[in-house]
């Protein structure tokens, strides 16, 4: 292999496929990226849907909305509540998650 060959493989970095699972591969953003399909959820709608600990669901909410998946809306009347809604990157997941759902009924043993 040639050092040129190389060194543009090293620069290209990991393939999308990677980069990917890298932002949605956690159990816990999975988990909550599927709930969230559904449209719209309050916190503890989410907290309750995903059995997660109101700590674990909070970093998860606050990763997958860094990335841009979660958009978060706060609703200031009493009592004070936060929903979560999928953005349309998130949203553009949906038929990914289909087709991982269709793969694993025909592959994977019940």
């Amino acid at each position: 292999m040639s050092s040129e060959l190389t060194t543009t493989d090293e620069q290209s970095g990991p393939c999308p496929v990677v980069e990917t699972i890298e932002q949605i591969g956690s159990e816990w953003r999975l988990v909550v990226l599927h709930e969230l399909q559904s449209g719209e959820r309050r916190f503890n709608e989410l907290k309750r849907a995903t059995d997660a600990s109101a700590r674990t669901l909070s970093r998860v909410l606050d990763d997958l909305q860094e990335q841009g998946f979660v958009t978060r809306r706060l609703e200031e009347d009493a009592p004070v509540a936060t929903y979560y809604e999928l953005t349309e990157k998130g949203k553009s997941l949906c038929p990914v998650f289909d087709a991982i759902d269709s793969w694993g009924q025909e592959w994977l043993e019940s």
